[in-house]
């Protein structure tokens, strides 16, 4: 389970590396291999042990295609959908896709989710946690989808 968030640099090359904590954990759920998305509420990136993404898949692909939210959220989720590989020293290359999408620059937060990551630029974290009180209800279809 991933928990906590750490502050951490993406170098010039767009590569980061996976905190130690969370290294070794990745490591034997999934010998590193990793899915990045987007997020589909905020501007900032998810990160899924392989095995959690391949659970989720079916769910995000049954998702009804006549629902413009549902039909955003596969587009979003399975449109950056990117699978990659932690090296020996247990960096990641972030796609440059992604990078646009969450606005990523140096700084950037790692933020343990569970059975997930979401990675954030430093200044958009703090932005969103400042403004964790907006209360917005899902559609229907998507309230037993655990993302």
């Amino acid at each position: 389970m991933f928990q906590g968030n750490q502050a951490i640099n993406m170098d010039a090359k767009g590569r980061m590396a996976i905190p130690a904590m969370h290294r070794d954990a990745l490591a034997s759920a999934c010998g590193g291999r990793i899915v990045m998305t987007a997020h589909t509420e905020d501007r900032c990136i998810l990160i899924y042990p392989e095995p959690e993404w391949q659970e989720i898949l079916p769910k995000i692909e049954a998702l009804p295609t006549f629902n413009k939210a549902a039909l955003r959220a596969q587009r979003l989720l399975l449109g950056y959908a990117c699978a990659m590989e932690l090296d020996s020293n247990g960096r990641v290359l972030v796609p440059p896709t992604l990078r646009n999408y969450a606005n990523l620059d140096k700084k950037l937060m790692l933020v343990g989710m569970g059975k997930k990551f979401e990675l954030w630029s430093e200044e958009s974290w703090w932005a969103s946690v400042a403004d964790l009180d907006v209360d917005e209800e899902l559609p229907a279809e998507m309230l037993s989808l655990s993302l």
